[in-house]
Protein backbone atom coordinates (compact mmCIF):
# COMPACT_ATOMS: atom_id res chain seq x y z
CA UNK A 1 0.00 0.00 0.00
CA UNK A 2 1.14 3.39 -1.03
CA UNK A 3 1.25 6.45 1.53
CA UNK A 4 -1.31 8.00 -1.02
CA UNK A 5 -3.46 5.24 -0.09
CA UNK A 6 -3.20 5.16 3.45
CA UNK A 7 -5.64 6.75 5.38
CA UNK A 8 -8.15 6.38 8.80
CA UNK A 9 -12.06 7.36 9.12
CA UNK A 10 -14.16 7.89 12.07
CA UNK A 11 -18.00 8.06 11.71
CA UNK A 12 -20.26 9.74 14.04
CA UNK A 13 -17.85 8.51 16.85
CA UNK A 14 -16.93 4.96 15.21
CA UNK A 15 -13.57 3.78 13.62
CA UNK A 16 -14.68 2.71 10.16
CA UNK A 17 -12.26 0.00 8.00
CA UNK A 18 -11.22 1.96 4.99
CA UNK A 19 -13.87 -0.82 2.85
CA UNK A 20 -17.12 -0.13 4.89
CA UNK A 21 -16.21 3.71 5.19
CA UNK A 22 -19.85 5.10 3.63
CA UNK A 23 -22.55 6.95 4.33
CA UNK A 24 -26.01 7.05 3.18
CA UNK A 25 -27.27 8.36 -0.45
CA UNK A 26 -29.90 10.23 1.21
CA UNK A 27 -27.80 11.97 3.89
CA UNK A 28 -27.63 16.03 2.54
CA UNK A 29 -24.21 16.25 2.73
CA UNK A 30 -24.14 14.21 -0.56
CA UNK A 31 -27.18 15.09 -2.17
CA UNK A 32 -26.88 18.56 -1.37
CA UNK A 33 -23.49 19.87 -0.23
CA UNK A 34 -25.57 20.73 2.96
CA UNK A 35 -22.32 20.57 5.39
CA UNK A 36 -18.97 22.11 6.76
CA UNK A 37 -15.90 20.69 7.55
CA UNK A 38 -12.25 21.71 8.85
CA UNK A 39 -9.14 20.63 7.80
CA UNK A 40 -6.25 20.29 10.48
CA UNK A 41 -2.33 19.13 10.33
CA UNK A 42 -0.04 17.46 12.96
CA UNK A 43 3.57 18.44 13.30
CA UNK A 44 5.45 15.47 15.15
CA UNK A 45 2.52 14.27 16.42
CA UNK A 46 0.59 17.50 17.84
CA UNK A 47 -2.57 18.83 15.96
CA UNK A 48 -1.84 22.34 15.07
CA UNK A 49 -4.67 25.10 16.20
CA UNK A 50 -6.69 22.47 18.13
CA UNK A 51 -9.19 24.64 19.60
CA UNK A 52 -9.52 27.49 16.74
CA UNK A 53 -10.08 25.07 14.39
CA UNK A 54 -13.27 23.79 16.90
CA UNK A 55 -14.16 26.98 17.42
CA UNK A 56 -14.39 27.43 14.12
CA UNK A 57 -16.42 24.63 12.94
CA UNK A 58 -18.72 25.75 15.57
CA UNK A 59 -19.21 28.91 14.11
CA UNK A 60 -19.40 27.80 10.78
CA UNK A 61 -22.13 25.61 12.52
CA UNK A 62 -24.15 28.38 13.84
CA UNK A 63 -24.30 30.33 10.87
CA UNK A 64 -25.82 27.31 8.46
CA UNK A 65 -27.95 25.93 11.53
CA UNK A 66 -26.62 22.77 12.16
CA UNK A 67 -27.12 21.26 15.73
CA UNK A 68 -23.53 19.76 16.42
CA UNK A 69 -24.75 16.87 18.80
CA UNK A 70 -21.43 16.48 20.63
CA UNK A 71 -19.55 18.87 23.08
CA UNK A 72 -16.85 20.47 21.95
CA UNK A 73 -14.49 18.57 24.58
CA UNK A 74 -16.12 15.50 23.24
CA UNK A 75 -15.46 16.32 19.77
CA UNK A 76 -11.87 17.41 20.39
CA UNK A 77 -11.16 14.14 21.73
CA UNK A 78 -12.41 12.17 18.77
CA UNK A 79 -10.51 14.11 16.83
CA UNK A 80 -7.53 12.97 18.57
CA UNK A 81 -8.01 9.77 18.67
CA UNK A 82 -8.82 9.60 14.77
CA UNK A 83 -4.93 11.64 14.83
CA UNK A 84 -3.69 8.68 16.81
CA UNK A 85 -5.13 5.55 14.49
CA UNK A 86 -2.11 6.37 11.62
CA UNK A 87 1.65 6.31 13.79
CA UNK A 88 2.87 9.11 11.27
CA UNK A 89 4.37 12.69 12.39
CA UNK A 90 2.84 14.66 10.03
CA UNK A 91 -0.82 14.20 9.17
CA UNK A 92 -4.16 15.79 7.77
CA UNK A 93 -7.32 15.87 9.19
CA UNK A 94 -10.48 16.54 7.97
CA UNK A 95 -13.58 16.91 9.77
CA UNK A 96 -16.97 16.85 8.14
CA UNK A 97 -20.35 17.25 9.51
CA UNK A 98 -23.48 16.96 7.41
CA UNK A 99 -26.92 17.63 8.44
CA UNK A 100 -27.42 14.20 8.14
CA UNK A 101 -30.63 12.16 6.68
CA UNK A 102 -33.65 13.69 6.16
CA UNK A 103 -37.07 13.87 4.00
CA UNK A 104 -36.29 13.92 -0.10
CA UNK A 105 -36.38 17.34 -0.60
CA UNK A 106 -34.20 20.89 0.04
CA UNK A 107 -36.15 21.90 3.01
CA UNK A 108 -33.78 21.08 6.05
CA UNK A 109 -36.35 21.16 8.95
CA UNK A 110 -36.61 17.33 8.57
CA UNK A 111 -32.78 16.26 8.98
CA UNK A 112 -32.15 16.24 12.81
CA UNK A 113 -29.42 13.72 13.27
CA UNK A 114 -26.14 15.22 11.96
CA UNK A 115 -23.48 12.92 10.41
CA UNK A 116 -20.01 13.57 11.49
CA UNK A 117 -16.98 12.24 9.64
CA UNK A 118 -13.20 12.26 10.50
CA UNK A 119 -10.17 11.56 7.28
CA UNK A 120 -6.27 10.70 8.42
CA UNK A 121 -4.10 10.97 5.83
CA UNK A 122 -0.45 11.63 5.47
CA UNK A 123 -0.11 15.36 5.33
CA UNK A 124 1.37 15.90 1.43
CA UNK A 125 2.98 20.25 1.92
CA UNK A 126 4.43 22.41 -1.09
CA UNK A 127 7.63 20.75 -2.62
CA UNK A 128 11.19 23.67 -0.86
CA UNK A 129 11.37 24.78 -4.80
CA UNK A 130 7.84 26.16 -4.56
CA UNK A 131 8.62 28.02 -1.15
CA UNK A 132 12.16 29.27 -2.63
CA UNK A 133 11.04 30.65 -5.82
CA UNK A 134 7.62 30.94 -5.52
CA UNK A 135 4.21 29.73 -7.11
CA UNK A 136 2.23 31.20 -10.18
CA UNK A 137 -1.23 32.01 -9.38
CA UNK A 138 -3.78 32.40 -12.03
CA UNK A 139 -7.01 34.97 -11.63
CA UNK A 140 -10.86 33.28 -11.41
CA UNK A 141 -13.57 35.73 -11.61
CA UNK A 142 -16.94 34.84 -9.78
CA UNK A 143 -19.35 34.99 -7.17
CA UNK A 144 -19.35 32.00 -4.41
CA UNK A 145 -21.92 30.54 -3.49
CA UNK A 146 -22.43 32.00 0.22
CA UNK A 147 -21.87 35.26 -0.64
CA UNK A 148 -24.20 37.90 0.58
CA UNK A 149 -26.06 35.23 2.79
CA UNK A 150 -25.69 34.39 6.77
CA UNK A 151 -23.25 31.74 5.71
CA UNK A 152 -20.36 34.20 4.28
CA UNK A 153 -17.54 33.42 5.41
CA UNK A 154 -18.58 29.68 6.72
CA UNK A 155 -16.27 26.62 5.63
CA UNK A 156 -19.57 24.93 3.78
CA UNK A 157 -17.97 21.87 2.04
CA UNK A 158 -19.64 23.54 -1.21
CA UNK A 159 -16.26 24.35 -3.07
CA UNK A 160 -17.29 24.18 -6.53
CA UNK A 161 -16.36 27.63 -7.21
CA UNK A 162 -13.04 27.01 -5.95
CA UNK A 163 -12.56 23.43 -7.85
CA UNK A 164 -13.88 24.78 -11.18
CA UNK A 165 -11.06 27.76 -10.03
CA UNK A 166 -8.39 25.52 -9.37
CA UNK A 167 -9.00 23.69 -12.68
CA UNK A 168 -8.42 26.78 -14.90
CA UNK A 169 -5.42 27.56 -12.73
CA UNK A 170 -3.62 24.27 -13.58
CA UNK A 171 -4.55 24.21 -17.28
CA UNK A 172 -2.53 27.23 -17.61
CA UNK A 173 0.31 25.67 -15.15
CA UNK A 174 -0.77 28.02 -11.82
CA UNK A 175 -0.63 26.31 -8.40
CA UNK A 176 -3.72 28.38 -7.05
CA UNK A 177 -6.40 30.65 -7.83
CA UNK A 178 -7.30 33.81 -6.83
CA UNK A 179 -10.84 34.35 -6.57
CA UNK A 180 -11.73 38.17 -7.77
CA UNK A 181 -15.91 39.27 -7.36
CA UNK A 182 -17.72 41.19 -9.81
CA UNK A 183 -16.50 44.30 -8.68
CA UNK A 184 -13.08 43.66 -9.24
CA UNK A 185 -12.24 43.24 -5.33
CA UNK A 186 -9.91 40.43 -4.22
CA UNK A 187 -11.25 37.71 -1.84
CA UNK A 188 -9.33 34.85 -1.63
CA UNK A 189 -7.64 31.83 -3.03
CA UNK A 190 -9.34 28.22 -4.01
CA UNK A 191 -8.49 27.45 -0.67
CA UNK A 192 -6.19 30.46 1.08
CA UNK A 193 -6.28 33.70 2.39
CA UNK A 194 -4.48 36.09 0.19
CA UNK A 195 -2.10 38.93 1.07
CA UNK A 196 -0.27 41.88 -0.80
CA UNK A 197 2.54 43.76 0.45
CA UNK A 198 3.08 47.30 -0.97
CA UNK A 199 5.55 49.82 0.09
CA UNK A 200 6.49 47.61 3.17
CA UNK A 201 2.97 47.41 4.16
CA UNK A 202 1.28 43.97 4.44
CA UNK A 203 -2.62 43.98 3.31
CA UNK A 204 -5.74 41.42 3.26
CA UNK A 205 -8.73 41.46 2.53
CA UNK A 206 -10.88 41.80 5.70
CA UNK A 207 -13.71 39.12 7.41
CA UNK A 208 -16.61 41.39 6.11
CA UNK A 209 -15.92 40.87 2.79
CA UNK A 210 -17.05 37.20 3.24
CA UNK A 211 -13.98 35.25 3.19
CA UNK A 212 -12.85 32.93 5.23
CA UNK A 213 -11.21 33.85 8.62
CA UNK A 214 -8.13 31.15 7.89
CA UNK A 215 -6.44 29.87 10.88
CA UNK A 216 -2.97 31.11 9.78
CA UNK A 217 -4.36 34.44 8.77
CA UNK A 218 -5.37 34.98 12.58
CA UNK A 219 -2.07 33.83 13.49
CA UNK A 220 0.03 35.92 10.41
CA UNK A 221 -1.76 39.38 12.19
CA UNK A 222 -0.28 38.31 15.41
CA UNK A 223 2.73 37.89 13.70
CA UNK A 224 2.89 40.40 12.02
CA UNK A 225 1.96 42.77 15.64
CA UNK A 226 4.58 40.61 17.14
CA UNK A 227 7.30 41.77 14.14
CA UNK A 228 6.03 45.49 14.16
CA UNK A 229 5.28 44.78 10.49
CA UNK A 230 2.41 47.14 9.66
CA UNK A 231 -0.70 45.31 8.40
CA UNK A 232 -4.00 46.55 6.97
CA UNK A 233 -7.14 44.62 7.00
CA UNK A 234 -8.45 46.15 3.96
CA UNK A 235 -10.35 45.69 0.64
CA UNK A 236 -7.92 44.80 -2.44
CA UNK A 237 -8.37 45.43 -6.37
CA UNK A 238 -7.17 43.37 -8.79
CA UNK A 239 -5.17 46.32 -10.31
CA UNK A 240 -3.02 46.50 -6.53
CA UNK A 241 -2.69 42.81 -6.26
CA UNK A 242 -1.13 42.97 -9.98
CA UNK A 243 1.00 45.79 -8.98
CA UNK A 244 2.39 45.04 -5.60
CA UNK A 245 5.86 43.73 -4.46
CA UNK A 246 5.36 40.93 -2.96
CA UNK A 247 2.31 38.99 -2.86
CA UNK A 248 1.50 35.00 -0.41
CA UNK A 249 -0.98 33.21 0.27
CA UNK A 250 -1.71 30.94 3.55
CA UNK A 251 -3.38 28.15 4.47
CA UNK A 252 -2.82 25.28 7.33
CA UNK A 253 -1.39 22.79 5.02
CA UNK A 254 1.21 25.21 3.33
CA UNK A 255 1.65 28.16 6.54
CA UNK A 256 2.74 30.97 3.97
CA UNK A 257 3.55 30.55 0.07
CA UNK A 258 5.14 33.18 -2.08
CA UNK A 259 3.56 33.79 -5.18
CA UNK A 260 6.04 35.32 -7.64
CA UNK A 261 3.45 35.15 -10.96
CA UNK A 262 -0.21 35.93 -11.26
CA UNK A 263 -0.96 35.19 -14.88
CA UNK A 264 0.89 36.68 -17.32
CA UNK A 265 2.47 39.06 -14.74
CA UNK A 266 5.83 38.68 -12.84
CA UNK A 267 5.01 39.96 -9.00
CA UNK A 268 7.95 42.65 -7.63
CA UNK A 269 11.20 41.54 -8.88
CA UNK A 270 9.91 38.23 -9.73
CA UNK A 271 11.89 36.52 -6.32
CA UNK A 272 10.45 35.72 -2.92
CA UNK A 273 10.21 39.16 -1.09
CA UNK A 274 12.08 39.73 2.40
CA UNK A 275 8.63 40.77 4.14
CA UNK A 276 7.09 37.08 3.41
CA UNK A 277 10.13 35.44 4.34
CA UNK A 278 9.91 37.07 7.87
CA UNK A 279 6.55 37.21 8.32
CA UNK A 280 6.81 33.42 7.87
CA UNK A 281 9.50 33.23 10.30
CA UNK A 282 6.98 34.99 12.82
CA UNK A 283 4.54 32.91 12.36
CA UNK A 284 6.20 29.54 13.10
CA UNK A 285 7.60 31.60 16.05
CA UNK A 286 4.68 32.52 18.01
CA UNK A 287 3.24 28.69 16.59
CA UNK A 288 5.76 26.91 18.10
CA UNK A 289 7.14 25.53 14.95
CA UNK A 290 10.83 24.71 13.81
CA UNK A 291 11.96 27.83 13.01
CA UNK A 292 13.96 26.99 9.32
CA UNK A 293 11.68 27.73 6.87
CA UNK A 294 10.53 25.02 4.14
CA UNK A 295 12.54 26.26 0.98
CA UNK A 296 15.71 27.45 3.29
CA UNK A 297 16.63 23.93 4.97
CA UNK A 298 20.10 22.27 4.56
CA UNK A 299 19.15 19.67 2.03
CA UNK A 300 17.27 21.50 -0.06
CA UNK A 301 18.17 22.57 -3.25
CA UNK A 302 20.35 25.69 -4.05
Amino acid sequence: MTESEIFAVMIDGQVVAQDQARISVFDRGFLYGDSIYEVMRTYDGKIFALREHIDRLFRSAEQVFIDIPVSKDRLSQEILHAASLLELPNLLIRVHITRGIGPYGLDPTGARQPTRVMIVVPLLVPSEDQYRDGIAAALFQSQRTTDNTSAAGAKVANYLVSLLALRQAHAVGAKEAIIVDGRGRVLEGASSNVFIVRSGVIRTPPVNEGILSGITRSYLLKAAAHEGLELRETSLTQTELLDADEVFVSSTTREVLPVTRIDDRTIGTGKVGPITRAIHRAFRAIGGLPAILPGNRPNSTQ
